[in-house]
């Protein structure tokens, strides 16, 4: 690696300063920690590939909302734990709106991000049915939920979609779900890290698997609407975001303000849960936390514990987000199809200096344009890529530490705001190929 931007002496004092063994299994905030402190000390400017910070404003109707409430005096007052009325009704108008899906306001429960919410949704479904212990991850996917629950000490089982695609899924699906022992079945779509797109009938299967099976589904829609290969993002109106919830009534949903309304930084999102799972009864529940109930038990005892509520007035950001794009004067999809030109322009000059697509295809279709991307370069592992990428300046995290049997990193686009980082992007990946070959 003549060419390389950082000496291999500095990087592997900078990993043992770290204390960090193996690379492919360094964590999203690892990676770019790693990558933070080679730049200072190299004195070479990075492109961040590594961490899906929105590269867009917030969107204005939400902070407009948030400051009034501000004003108005709500940082003062805990906000209601089930959230506040009108974020309840404005989120299960967007699912309808969106999803074409029917949750009752009830069900819409805010929570510090997607994160939190999935992190207490791991707890409740383990404590559900004592014969049900294990969450099933359908991989690659978001590495932190696999944190989350080894840190709960809850049990997992994987497998990686990529050869388990069409009716090879509902196969693979039932193999692990007729053991009796899965409790909830974790996704998201679009995924997170290939960006990769499960169809209808992938979910339909999915779903009704989750029905024979007693299972409830969790499905992680933190990008909502950005498969831009349809013509999503118009209220009430076909094609709506492909979901589980049209196949089965065990279902929960993520949705955040994240990514799909830029609002990262307030940490605000929503578990939509099903009807039927809300006001469903668990004998466990009921003898281990005094509720029963699902819905309840999860506000009030896991929600509860976990931070008290969520965040007033960013409850009333959301609100008015979703009440917007609900209403047609927000048109988020076409806010957020900026990603999908900036991936089509990303993936063009990693193709050209050798790399491969490794989640290419949805079936016979090419994976949409969007928030991220997967590449391989010939024979490197996970490992070697990332460290080789890392000493060339080019920060991306591991698809082993998404799940991923296949050899690769994940690149995300959102951060490439400027023509000169595109620049030296081409012109360090020239470097690299120069002198990998």
């Amino acid at each position: 690696m003549k060419q390389a931007v950082v000496t291999k002496e500095l990087f592997n004092d900078v990993l043992k300063s770290m204390d960090i063994g193996d690379i492919a299994d360094a964590t999203i905030r690892q990676v770019g920690a790693i990558g933070g402190a080679l730049e200072k000390q190299s004195g070479a400017e990075f492109i961040h590939l590594e961490i899906g910070v929105p590269g867009l404003p917030p969107e204005a109707v939400g902070v407009e909302a948030q400051l009034e409430a501000l004003k108005e005096g709500v940082a003062s007052i805990y906000p209601a734990m089930p959230g506040t009325p009108d974020f309840k009704l404005q989120s299960s108008r967007f699912i309808k709106a969106f999803l074409d899906v029917d949750v009752d306001p009830q069900g819409c429960i805010p929570t510090v991000g997607s994160m939190q919410g999935g992190f207490c949704l791991f707890q409740i479904c383990a404590k559900c049915d004592p014969k049900k212990d294990t969450v099933l991850f359908i991989d690659p996917g978001f590495p932190v939920q696999r944190l989350q629950a080894r840190l709960l000490d809850i049990k997992q089982e994987s497998f990686d979609i990529f050869e388990f695609r069409a009716d090879k899924l509902r196969e693979k699906v039932e193999s692990y779900l007729a053991k009796g022992n899965i409790a909830a079945i974790i996704y998201s779509n679009p995924n997170n890290p290939a960006w990769i797109c499960l169809t209808e009938d992938e979910l339909r299967a999915i779903g009704e698997l989750a029905t024979k099976y007693d299972t409830i589904v969790l499905e992680d829609l933190a990008y909502l609407g950005m498969d831009f290969r349809k013509e999503l993002g118009h209220p009430y109106e076909a094609p709506y975001q492909a979901t589980v919830a049209r196949y089965t009534d065990n279902y929960v949903l993520m949705l955040s303000g994240s990514k799909i309304f830029s609002y990262a930084g307030e940490r605000i999102g929503v578990s939509a849960i099903s009807n039927k799972v809300y006001n469903r009864v668990y004998p466990a529940l009921k003898e281990q936390y005094g509720i029963g109930k699902f819905g309840e038990s999860f506000v009030l005892t896991f929600l509860y514990a976990a931070s008290s509520g969520t965040s007033h007035s960013a409850q009333y950001a959301l609100a008015a987000m979703f009440k917007a794009a609900a209403d047609g004067t927000l048109d988020f999809v076409g806010h957020t199809r900026e990603y999908a030109a900036r991936a089509s322009r990303v993936k063009e000059i990693f193709t050209r200096h050798g790399f491969r697509i490794v989640y290419d295809k949805d079936l016979e279709e090419m994976v949409s344009d969007g928030f991220f991307f997967t590449v391989g370069y010939g024979k490197l592992t996970s490992a070697e890529l990332v460290a080789a990428l890392l000493r060339y300046g080019i920060c991306a995290i591991s698809l082993s530490s998404a799940g991923s049997k296949q050899h690769g990193v994940r690149v995300c686009v959102s951060m490439l705001n400027h023509e000169a980082q595109y620049e030296l992007l081409d012109k360090r990946l020239k470097m690299f190929a120069e002198d990998v070959e």
